[in-house]
């Protein structure tokens, strides 16, 4: 279940986004990271972007866990955000494989 956020919350989350999206290149994006997050977040972070990459490459759990240190929680967590999420992990992957086959 997700929490409900009060407006605070929900505005502090939208200027967050706002900020992500004035990033203009990779080191910008990468010196924002690095100052926002700690180093475990940001590991966190790019394992479950694996996990949710893999998942979309048909990749068992088994095989995922043996290529990403993630939990089959995580993975489960994850996988169930790809199957009925707002499809976040799909647009970012799926816009990875344009940039590559450009």
């Amino acid at each position: 279940m997700t929490p409900r956020l009060d407006q605070r919350q929900t505005e502090n989350i939208n200027e967050l986004m706002e900020a992500i999206l004035s990033l203009r290149d990779m080191e910008e994006c990468r010196a924002f990271l690095r100052d926002l997050c700690t180093v475990q977040e940001l590991i966190s972070l790019s394992q479950r972007l694996q996990v949710a990459k893999l998942l979309l490459a048909g990749e068992t759990y088994e095989s995922i866990r043996q290529q990403v240190p993630a939990s089959s929680s995580t993975i489960t967590r994850i996988n169930t955000a790809l199957q009925f999420g707002s499809g976040g992990y799909s647009s970012v992957l799926g816009r990875g494989r344009e940039a590559g086959e450009q």
